[in-house]
């Protein structure tokens, strides 16, 4: 009987785990061994921050300065944001065993939206920087703030569970 349990256990490997690319995930995209999608991402990250941060500030104080370092912020978040996503879009397409998880594509798309977010937070706040904080300036920050947590978290855990994009070393 237990014979028979463990072969039915075999019997059920799933499919994408066995094939032979499944775990060749080692970056494609790095100097010298260093990631550049793991690199690049942090700016993005922190510029959403940044952004959020000076539009409560302003709603705070009412001071102009803010306002223009959130202008600064979210156009700033979006450029490194677009250099972040090419480097990471290179790896997932070049990489097959990032490539085949579902997982790389989740968090390929909740950044796809983080840098739609991101362009329209600018291009709203390119038509009259100060005009445009409340309320729907600090409303896309702080929704941008919560969409870089979810692809942050997420690829995180692309990073540090699966290991994927990583340099395993020579």
């Amino acid at each position: 009987m237990a014979d028979e349990a463990a072969q039915g256990e075999g019997s059920n490997q799933d499919p994408i785990a066995s094939h032979p690319d499944f775990h060749q995930t080692e970056t494609r995209m790095a100097i010298l061994g260093h990631p550049l999608h793991a690199m690049s991402v942090a700016f993005p990250v922190a510029l959403t921050f940044c952004a959020f941060g000076a539009d409560l500030f302003y709603w705070w104080s009412g001071e102009q300065r803010w306002a223009w370092a959130a202008l600064w912020a979210t156009g700033t978040a979006f450029l490194f944001g677009l250099l972040a996503g090419a480097t990471g879009t290179m790896e997932l397409l070049m990489v097959p065993g990032i490539r085949m998880r579902a997982a790389a594509w989740t968090h390929f798309v909740i950044a796809v939206m983080l840098l739609s977010l991101l362009g329209l937070n600018w291009g709203w706040r390119l038509t009259g920087y100060e005009t445009a904080i409340l309320p729907w300036g600090l409303l896309l920050s702080g929704f941008a703030v919560l969409v870089v947590i979810v692809t942050g978290w997420h690829g995180g855990k692309l990073v540090f569970d699966y290991r994927l994009g990583t340099s395993k070393g020579r």
